[in-house]
């Protein structure tokens, strides 16, 4: 039981992005992350010249425009640098591996840096059971927490505050 409470109590590192649309071409333009101890930072990311690839629909979905990304958002290399400061030898989680991997290898590449940390699957967090109920909780979880926008860092809580229900609810039936 002892070691089912430590997990229980365990928050991960949580990342989430946002990007330019999906498939070839498409590039970060929010990156998101809270920490264990709820620690948030968000960075909108300043497209470089050849990050060309624009989904109308994406842009609607976050409400981010391109020329806000230009005015207002930090240098790939500026946020790896501070990602690597924040995250250093850390494991951080996302629910979307596939294109935040791509995604964030594409802030890196851009600023000729590797990263300090690990990306992983928070598929690998959960059991059986708590993947199973993870769709209908993060609803839940998201209503609750009635964030008005669709941005990287609300979602990232919304993962990690999704992860803590299903633990509190599996605590509370055993």
């Amino acid at each position: 039981m002892q070691a089912h409470l430590n997990q229980a109590s365990f928050l991960p590192a949580i990342l989430d992005i946002e990007a330019s649309g999906f498939g070839l071409g498409s590039y970060p333009i929010e990156i998101g992350i809270v920490l264990p101890n709820g620690h948030s930072w968000c960075s909108l990311v300043k497209p470089e010249p050849s990050w060309q690839h624009w989904d109308p629909n994406a842009a609607a979905l976050h409400g981010i425009e391109r020329e806000q990304l230009e005015k207002k958002g930090r240098s790939s290399h500026e946020i790896a640098v501070h990602l690597n400061q924040l995250l250093s030898g850390t494991v951080i989680y996302t629910d979307a591996w596939a294109h935040d991997y791509t995604w964030l290898n594409k802030i890196y590449e851009t600023a000729q840096m590797s990263p300090q940390f690990k990306l992983d699957n928070l598929r690998v967090l959960l059991t059986d059971h708590e993947a199973n109920s993870w769709h209908d909780i993060k609803i839940l979880v998201a209503k609750q927490l009635a964030l008005t926008r669709h941005r990287a860092s609300s979602d990232a809580l919304i993962l990690q505050m999704t992860i803590q229900a299903l633990r509190q609810k599996q605590l509370m039936a055993a």
